[in-house]
C-alpha cells in the first residue's frame, strides 16, 4: 500500500498544525497534546513496518524521500517548508518524521508480584531512559514503571536513544518513593556501598530501582542495595551502564 498519492502542504510555521507539532519537540507539550515526534534514519521506517497503528501522521520535505515505503491509508502525509521541517527536526536526521499518540499508561500496582525483572526509573535525562529501555527490551525486562522524576518517554531524545524499545515494552506510571516500601515481593536498587552484584543469587521475579542522576536513591528506601565492584579508575559508572549490567546479569542467570 502507498497510502495514497495526496500529501497535504504546509509552509508557515505560524500554521496551527506547525505549532502543534513544534511544541510536541518537548515534554510540556508531549503531556499536553498526547503526541510525539520521532525522528531517525533507520528508527521511521522500521517503526512504521513493525508498528504502523501507533502512528496517524508522516511529515517529509519531499514525497521521493519515501519512495518505495508502504505508507498505509490512515497515515496522513504532510509536505513542509524547509524552516518548518528544521524546526521539527530537532536531532537533525533530515529523514521523514512520524507523528503517534502517546499510548495511555496505567498505575503500576505494586501489590502483585513481580513478573520477571520490572525496573523502576526515577531516571531525569531522557538519553539515559531511552538508553535504559534499550537496555530493558534486549535483556528481557519487559515491565517499566516511571517514577514522577522520570523523564517523558516519549521525548525525541528518550526516542532516539531507545532505537524503537518503546513500543515493544509496558510503560507504566510509579508510586511515591515511599510508596516503594509497600511492594509485594523482591526490590533491589543499585547503589554504591550496596553488597556485590557478583555475588548475588538473582531471583527471577523482582524489581530493580534506578534512581536520580547524582541523587541515588534515598536513604530511608528499604531496598536490598548492590553495587558493581569496578577499579578505582572513576569514581562510578553512569546510571544507564550500571543498568545494563544488572540487566544482562539477571538475565544470564535466569533464561
Amino acid at each position: 500500500m502507498s497510502g495514497g498519492t495526496y500529501w497535504r502542504v504546509i509552509e508557515s510555521l505560524h500554521n496551527p498544525q506547525a505549532k502543534l507539532w513544534e511544541q510536541i519537540t518537548e515534554s510540556r507539550g508531549i503531556r499536553k497534546h498526547g503526541e510525539f515526534l520521532l525522528a531517525g534514519r533507520k528508527s521511521v521506517p522500521e517503526a512504521l513496518a513493525l508498528h504502523p497503528t501507533r502512528f496517524h501522521a508522516l511529515l517529509a520535505l519531499d514525497p521521493a524521500q519515501v519512495d518505495g515505503w508502504d505508507i498505509p491509508q490512515h497515515i496522513e502525509k504532510y509536505r513542509l517548508s524547509r524552516a518548518l521541517f528544521d524546526a521539527l527536526d530537532v536531532s537533525g536526521t533530515g529523514v521523514p518524521l512520524l507523528v503517534g499518540k502517546v499510548p495511555a499508561m496505567s498505575q503500576a500496582d505494586l501489590a502483585a508480584k513481580p513478573k520477571g525483572l520490572e525496573l523502576i526509573c526515577a531516571l531525569g535525562d531522557p538519553n539515559n531512559l531511552g538508553a535504559a529501555f534499550r537496555s530493558a527490551a534486549a535483556f528481557g525486562a519487559k515491565r517499566i514503571i516511571l517514577m514522577n522524576e522520570a523523564a517523558h518517554p516519549f521525548h525525541p531524545k528518550a526516542l532516539r536513544a531507545a532505537a524503537n524499545a518503546q513500543f515493544e515494552l509496558t510503560l507504566l506510571r510509579g508510586p511515591s518513593w515511599e510508596d516503594l516500601d509497600q511492594a509485594t515481593g523482591p526490590i533491589f536498587a543499585l547503589d554504591a556501598g550496596g553488597e556485590d552484584m557478583g555475588m548475588l543469587d538473582w531471583p527471577r521475579d523482582l524489581r530493580l530501582v534506578l534512581g536520580e542522576e547524582g541523587r541515588g536513591i534515598p536513604e530511608a528506601l528499604h531496598v536490598r542495595r548492590l553495587t558493581i565492584p569496578t577499579t578505582s579508575a572513576v569514581e562510578s559508572l553512569n546510571a544507564t551502564v550500571a543498568a545494563s549490567l544488572a540487566l544482562y546479569s539477571h538475565y544470564l542467570a535466569t533464561r
